[in-house]
């Protein structure tokens, strides 16, 4: 029988008792880094699959480095407690599971990272689609701009950060879309509210590079590389405009929440046929077996978790 347990100041407690003082410094100024990981269940092999954990605790440590928080666990130690933590909650659907480092200090008024403590917390919760839509998702172009790396570094899970893509995601679902796409200050494309972009356009698929602000994104890298060895198609990183993204062949989307999704319209515009497209389709569908630890090709991207007996 399932249960709702996190792993909070060092054990497994009830999730109803993991909780921090009104007074805790994350709470105030966003003082923390986290993950979004995602844990897919394969009824058949009684298994959970947590895809690419490695790589985004990885990830996650260097997000500490950048915001001076120190934690007594390795990458390994991480993982371990993952598993284990999904193994006391036993839940047997698809889960979303986050870790987070938070500067724990009790404290406000106080803006030096140096003098803060941190504590690390992991939860996992049911998680089925992030966007509830079928087909290919509309889009908007945001009036809020992407937050530059002379700002806030944007390549790492840092809480702050994120109230730049509320903004967006609350104007774009007010207005009638479904997600928003981040321009940068100059105008080139970004990303979109939590996921990176991609559009296929001459045989070829575009992506921005990192250094337009965007998420080193792991669902990224990971559709990057089935579309080179699956697809035999070739991905250009450049600089793309926003105009581009009308006139492409194909738009989607990636991220751990979102998977692959298509985009059918941009700004009232229709993307290509405004469907979903053919490459976009093999991607998503090429991906979806892959994470479930369906497809032995990929099969040192997923940890299985067995929760037989």
């Amino acid at each position: 029988m399932s249960q709702a347990t996190a792993y909070f100041k060092g054990g497994f407690v009830p999730l109803s008792e993991a909780n921090i003082n009104i007074t805790t410094h994350a709470l105030h100024y966003g003082t923390a880094v986290f993950e979004g990981i995602r844990g897919n269940w394969n009824e058949d092999r009684s298994a959970m699959f947590v895809f690419r954990p490695r790589e985004h605790y990885e990830r996650l440590i260097q997000g500490c480095r950048i915001m001076m928080m120190d934690i007594p666990y390795s990458v390994d130690d991480l993982l371990e407690i993952t598993s284990d933590l999904i193994k006391h909650c036993d839940y047997r659907e698809d889960l979303y599971i986050r870790p987070i480092v938070y500067k724990s200090e009790e404290k406000v008024a106080n803006l030096r990272l140096q003098d803060l403590s941190s504590e690390f917390a992991l939860i996992t919760v049911p998680f089925g689609a992030y966007i509830e839509t079928d087909g290919a998702i509309r889009c908007c172009t945001s009036s809020w701009r992407r937050i530059d790396d002379t700002i806030i570094p944007p390549r790492v899970k840092i809480s702050g950060h994120y109230v730049n893509s509320i903004l967006a995601k609350t104007e774009a679902t007010l207005a009638g879309f479904d997600e928003a796409i981040f321009m940068n200050q100059d105008g080139s494309v970004s990303e979109g509210s939590g996921e990176n972009i991609f559009m296929v356009s001459k045989d070829a698929i575009h992506t921005p590079f990192v250094g337009e602000n965007n998420l080193t994104g792991i669902t990224r890298d990971s559709v990057w590389q089935i579309a080179e060895k699956e697809l035999g198609m070739e991905i250009v990183e450049r600089r793309i405009r926003r105009s581009e993204l009308y006139l492409a062949d194909e738009v989607f989307l990636t991220g751990t929440a979102a998977h692959v999704t298509p985009v059918g319209q941009l700004d009232n515009r229709d993307i290509g046929s405004g469907e979903v497209g053919p490459v976009t389709k093999s991607l998503q569908d090429i991906y979806l077996e892959v994470i479930k630890g369906n497809n032995p090709r990929y099969s040192e991207w997923c940890t299985a978790i067995s929760l037989e007996g």
